[in-house]
């Protein structure tokens, strides 16, 4: 659905008008192109004293033969280490480093700061001032939101180092284009992941995406097969044209199945008895009612479909040892499971779930050489946030601070990322592609 709002207040003359009034005026953002580059301008890099990412960022920067930017001129991206910070007194060094380079960052541009996980920073002092770091991208992506950039903080764990560039990779190009204000945090491999081929990094994967036949779903089937992998898509049975529409275009396979079915987690491992690389949780549906008038059935069926059928199907592909080594599990929850939502007592406890389950699994799924990791949507525009009344899916879009609704193909490409056999050091984490809503922090 096209966003006539933006159209308006962008429009000549009119744009002088909102500009006056202060309204928001949702810049144009820069999405992935076939053959572009990681990051399409200048990056310019900086560090706190101490700062133990030098030589990673440099040959980072190097490999995506990255343009660096000097003292003067505009930049693409802004790329901080700050893990050399290790007491609040040198936290300054974060002004000190973008009060000069943040006027340079250009419209849709990309600001990456590098801290250590708290917990892991030495003293109860660096852990402090480590801490600090995630107020401080968050509003930094507050500020730079209305030029459709972005800000997101990585967290790297000692001797995950060389752990970078899949992220890197994603947080500083395009694919990003709706991520903003988020913590990543990133450990030690799970798995050797050697020989990547960045412009097909999933070639030769075998791929499950449940609830691929329409909206995000598709969009996330067919971001994964242009990134190489081999895809078996799975939807119930009323959907079955719109399914094998799907699966003809992207030469995929297809299970028509209803996942709450006794014996579905059976069928399914049946159907992927050779082994899988990467299952996608991606089927849900909302069933909206306050507490007050929620019938039993009602909160139990939709818990079935977005939580409980999850953690049947995990288990059995667990149990027949069918997830490969470096696979991947990755989950769609929803910014309801971390704000809440009035009249979705059901689905934000089924999608807060699906936090838990990432949360829970992902030290057992390291033991098997694999991760799982979760996306949480915020307003997307798909068919269903087009049938909402005006009012509410005009705040959807407009609060947030790109001031715009994303796409699916913004969900897709964060799944993409999280799937990578290159994202390996990547476990336990859940990532709002949401514009950096102003309502879940």
């Amino acid at each position: 659905m096209s966003d006539r709002y933006s159209q308006v207040v962008n429009a000549p003359v009119v744009s002088t008008v909102a500009k006056q009034l202060g309204l928001p005026q949702p810049v144009e953002l820069d999405r992935y192109k076939a053959g572009a580059p990681v990051v399409s301008g200048r990056v310019l890099s900086g560090a706190a004293p101490g700062g133990r990412l030098g030589r990673a960022l440099s040959a980072f920067l190097d490999q995506v033969k990255a343009e660096r930017a000097g003292t003067e001129g505009p930049a693409k991206a802004l790329l901080f280490d700050a893990t050399g910070i290790a007491d609040s007194s040198e936290l300054v060094e974060l002004q000190r480093f973008f009060y000069p380079a943040v006027g340079r960052l250009q419209r849709s541009g990309r600001i990456v700061v590098l801290g250590t996980p708290p917990a892991e920073a030495g003293s109860p002092r660096a852990a402090t001032a480590q801490r600090a770091l995630e107020g401080f991208t968050r509003s930094l992506g507050k500020e730079v939101g209305g030029k459709g950039s972005t800000a997101q903080l990585v967290l790297v764990e000692p001797g995950a180092e060389d752990e970078l560039a899949s992220t890197l990779r994603f947080l500083l190009s395009p694919r990003s284009a709706y991520v903003s204000g988020q913590v990543v945090r990133i450990g030690p491999a799970v798995a050797a992941a050697p020989g990547i081929d960045w412009d097909q990094p999933l070639a030769g994967k075998l791929m499950l995406v449940t609830g691929a036949s329409r909206g995000i779903g598709e969009a996330i089937a067919t971001t994964l097969r242009r990134d190489g992998a081999e895809l078996v898509l799975l939807d119930v049975p009323a959907l079955s044209a719109d399914l094998k529409a799907v699966a003809q275009r992207l030469e995929a396979e297809t299970i028509e199945l209803d996942i709450t079915a006794e014996d579905a987690p059976a069928q399914i491992a049946e159907r992927l008895s050779g082994g899988v690389d990467v299952v996608v949780h991606n089927a849900g549906v909302t069933r909206d009612r306050t507490i007050a008038k929620m019938p039993e059935e009602r909160w139990s069926s939709l818990m079935e479909i977005n939580l409980s059928s999850e953690e049947r199907i995990n288990d059995e592909l667990l149990d027949r040892q069918l997830l490969r080594p470096n696979g991947r599990i990755v989950c769609v929850s929803s910014m309801s499971g971390i704000a809440g939502n009035s009249g979705q007592t059901n689905y934000a406890t089924s999608k807060a779930g699906v936090i838990g389950m990432v949360e829970a699994m992902a030290p057992e799924l390291a033991k098997r050489k694999a991760t799982i990791n979760a996306v949480a949507p915020g307003f997307i525009e798909t068919q269903m946030t087009a049938a909402m009344p005006i009012a509410p899916r005009e705040a959807g879009r407009r609060l947030s601070s790109l001031s715009q609704g994303g796409l699916p193909v913004d969900v897709a490409e964060t799944i993409a990322w999280l799937a990578s056999p290159a994202s390996t050091g990547v476990n336990g984490n859940t990532v709002r592609v949401c514009g950096q809503n102003l309502l879940g922090a």
